[in-house]
């Protein structure tokens, strides 16, 4: 490997004007329709990748082309090294000292990519884009397409003016770093195959933290676990494409696991069109919409063990209408819900739980939630739900369930009720009452099984 001084030797000099060599870089994406669009953004349309800039990009170019030719990493001592336009070729593995080897965006572009390649490493390392202009080719600081083995550890993403990192049809490991301050979202990944994003902090980000999409819906296989997200903006408005903490997008057999996430402009865990997926063990505070989210073209998910403190609503199982069916929610905390959201919906905010189509809702523990405790359906979009062994405090109505033409079977049993102020067990029409208190059971709505409930 070179030595310390002669690596210094090398990265001297101003930086001066370079050709820039257009090559293809990635097909365009298609776009995608808007009703599929709440919850998502958009996949970005690549075109062309200029090579490095400068002259001290293209001596630390050709000494990362070496080194990788050689089987050997690169060090890059403590320091500020200018660059613009990295391309990272097969078997590239850079490391630094953490915190201190700063590699800062000077602004021709990007600042770091790769595309088709088995593995890369990078560790201990800062970049810093400085909210310095990327050009229309990129839509992120560092940008990674067709990765086999992406390794990316105790690194820092910061002031990025589009993603912070963004990877498409990537595998491999992105842990134990700090992504801040990107203008959209602090990891964006398309077409993911069996990646981990695991142990990061990602924080001050315009317009998401982490999303995991998909181009369409197929598996996916990404964990994201053990995250710290927190103050995630939306920056570019809407009703849910922008403002999440996680974002699932049409990815089967995704697990959002034992992450910490905090003062989101709409929801802690989205899940759009995303089967089988699995979300646990979460803490969800201050959510400006809804905390967790399971909702259209999904069949099958988990959310359980979930700590939701704060939020206009705290989990919605929703979209029967489009095909949203199959989840358990169970063991989850619900409290401190607020009447009023980020824009004006139907059914209002204010609701702990609500589901509806065949789905479990059971031993959970809701309170302060002053329109609803528990929803179940909406409209005819009501299915075999079952709500058993909930615990309700303080609520303007305990349960609401709809009776509605074409509404189907729900079970309400075992429930403890205390101090539902409209009603511990109402039927609906829409959003309007159309009973009494039903917690004693009744024979009105044949579609409805009301037994064994109590008052608080």
């Amino acid at each position: 490997m070179p030595s310390r001084r002669d690596f210094l030797a090398c990265l001297a000099g101003s930086t001066v004007a370079a050709a820039l060599e257009q090559r293809a870089f990635a097909a365009p994406l298609s776009a995608l329709s808007s009703a599929d669009m709440r919850g998502a953004i958009d996949a970005v349309a690549y075109k062309t990748l200029p090579p490095a800039v400068g002259n001290k990009s293209q001596k630390l170019q050709a000494m990362i082309d070496d080194a990788a030719r050689k089987g050997q990493p690169v060090f890059l001592p403590a320091g500020s090294y200018n660059v613009s336009n990295l391309t990272l070729p097969n078997n590239c593995r850079i490391t630094g000292v953490g915190g201190a080897s700063r590699l800062v965006y000077s602004g021709e572009g990007h600042l770091m990519a790769a595309q088709d390649a088995k593995r890369i490493e990078l560790s201990n390392l800062v970049f810093d884009g400085g909210n310095r202009w990327l050009a229309d080719y990129t839509d992120g600081l560092l940008q990674f397409t067709g990765v086999d083995e992406l390794v990316i550890d105790n690194c820092e993403i910061s002031g990025s003016s589009k993603h912070g990192l963004q990877m498409e049809r990537c595998g491999g490991r992105i842990k134990r770093s700090r992504i801040s301050g990107a203008a959209d979202a602090g990891i964006y990944s398309v077409q993911s195959a069996d990646l981990a994003i695991a142990g990061n902090s990602v924080f001050d980000c315009g317009n998401g933290g982490i999303l995991v999409h998909r181009w369409e819906k197929g598996e996916d296989g990404t964990v994201i676990s053990g995250n710290r997200i927190a103050r995630i903006g939306a920056r570019d408005g809407g009703t849910g494409q922008n403002g999440n903490g996680i974002n699932v997008f049409r990815g089967a057999g995704v697990t959002v696991t034992d992450n910490h996430i905090s003062d989101c402009a709409f929801t802690a865990i989205r899940a759009n069109s995303a089967s089988n997926v699995q979300i646990s063990n979460n803490q969800c505070l201050r959510s400006g919409e809804t905390a967790i989210f399971c909702e259209f073209e999904f069949v099958g998910a988990i959310v359980n063990g979930n700590l939701i403190d704060g939020a206009a609503n705290g989990i919605s199982i929703a979209n029967f209408d489009k095909g949203g069916r199959l989840a358990s929610v169970t063991g989850n905390v619900v409290r401190n819900l607020s009447l009023t959201g980020p824009y004006r919906q139907d059914n209002g905010f204010g609701i702990g739980i609500a589901a509806e189509a065949d789905t479990l809702v059971a031993s959970n523990v809701v309170e302060n939630a002053p329109l609803w405790g528990l929803k179940l359906g909406w409209g005819p979009y009501l299915r075999n739900v079952v709500a058993t062994g909930n615990i309700v405090r303080h609520s303007g109505v305990g349960c609401a369930v709809s009776v509605a033409d074409g509404a189907g079977g729900a079970v309400i049993s075992d429930n403890l009720f205390e101090d539902a102020a409209k009603g511990a067990v109402v039927a609906f029409l829409w959003d309007k009452a159309a009973s009494g208190d039903l917690v004693a059971g009744s024979s009105t709505y044949p579609h409805l099984t009301i037994e064994r409930n109590r008052l608080g």
